[in-house]
C-alpha cells in the first residue's frame, strides 16, 4: 500500500511540474509559458482584467536587452555622475527645492526624508518626469518573469501588477520603462502595493510615496544619509547598484546645501 500510495504521489508532482510555467532564454516558449502562468494566475486568484492583460502581452525584445546591458553600474562615481548629469540634476533640484518649498516641507514633516535625497532620486530616475518609458509594462514584466535570468524576482512583481490591474490602479496598457517600472520615480509593481499614495505620474504623490518607502526601510528624521551613516541603509534599499547608491547620496548632500 505504501508503495503504490508514493508512486501515485510521484506522478500527481510530475504532473503539476509538467503543467507549471517554464522559463525561457527567447521567444520561442514565451506563448505557451503565458497559458500556463495563466492557470497558475487564477489558482491564486487573479482576475479577468489581469488574466486578460496577460494573455496579450508581447514578448519584449527591447527589455531583454536592457536587462543583459546595465553597463552604467560597473562604472566609477565619477563616470556614473557625468553619464548620468549629475550637475545638471543638482542645479535643477535646488532650484526646485526653493520653488517647491511647501511640498518638500509637508513630506518630511511626515515621513522625516529631506528633500535632497528625494529630488536627487526623481532626477535620476525619470529626469524630474520627462523620461518616464515607453514599454507596455505589462509585457516588459511578464517577459522578465518568463526568462530564467531572474524568474522568482519578476514573478512576484507580475503577481503584483496584475493585482494593480485587477483593482483598476494599474491598466494593462500602463507605459513604463524596461523592467516595468511606472511612474516618476519610477516604482516597480510590489512597491507600489506597498508604498504607493496615488497616481504615482503626479510627481507629490511620487516623491512621498519614495519618502514612504526610505521611511518603512529604516530612515530616521535627523540622521546622516552618507555612506556609514544611519540613513545610508534606506538608499542601499532602493536600488542594490552601490554606484547608483554613492551617487544619490552625494547629489543629495549638495541639493540639500552640503558640498
Amino acid at each position: 500500500m505504501r508503495i503504490t500510495f508514493a508512486a501515485i504521489m510521484a506522478l500527481v508532482c510530475l504532473g503539476t511540474q509538467a503543467n507549471a510555467a517554464q522559463c525561457g532564454s527567447g521567444p520561442g516558449g514565451f506563448e505557451a509559458w503565458k497559458q500556463a502562468f495563466a492557470e497558475e494566475a487564477r489558482a491564486k486568484g487573479m482576475g479577468a482584467a489581469s488574466i486578460a492583460g496577460l494573455m496579450q502581452t508581447n514578448y519584449a525584445s527591447a527589455t531583454i536587452a536592457a536587462d543583459r546591458g546595465q553597463r552604467s553600474f560597473s562604472l566609477s562615481l565619477e563616470q556614473f555622475l557625468a553619464k548620468r548629469g549629475a550637475p545638471a540634476i543638482v542645479a535643477r533640484g535646488r532650484k526646485m527645492k526653493q520653488s517647491q518649498a511647501a511640498l518638500f516641507a509637508s513630506i518630511q514633516q511626515r515621513y522625516g526624508v529631506p528633500p535632497g535625497p528625494l529630488i536627487a532620486i526623481w532626477g535620476m530616475e525619470s529626469g524630474f518626469g520627462s523620461q518616464r518609458g515607453n514599454q507596455n509594462m505589462l509585457s516588459s514584466i511578464a517577459t522578465l518573469a518568463y526568462d530564467c535570468r531572474r524568474p522568482e524576482f519578476f514573478t512576484d512583481q507580475l503577481y503584483a501588477a496584475m493585482r494593480l490591474i485587477d483593482r483598476g490602479t494599474l491598466s494593462a496598457s500602463t507605459r513604463g520603462s524596461m523592467h516595468g517600472e511606472v511612474g516618476q520615480t519610477q516604482f516597480m509593481p510590489k512597491n507600489i502595493l506597498a508604498y504607493g499614495t496615488g497616481n504615482l505620474d503626479v510627481a507629490a504623490n511620487a516623491l512621498s510615496s519614495t519618502a514612504n518607502f526610505l521611511k518603512a526601510h529604516g530612515w530616521r528624521a535627523g540622521a546622516g544619509y552618507q555612506p556609514g551613516e544611519p540613513n545610508f541603509a534606506a538608499i542601499e534599499a532602493w536600488n542594490a547598484a552601490g554606484v547608483y547608491q554613492r551617487a544619490i547620496a552625494l547629489m543629495g548632500r549638495q541639493i540639500d546645501g552640503g558640498e
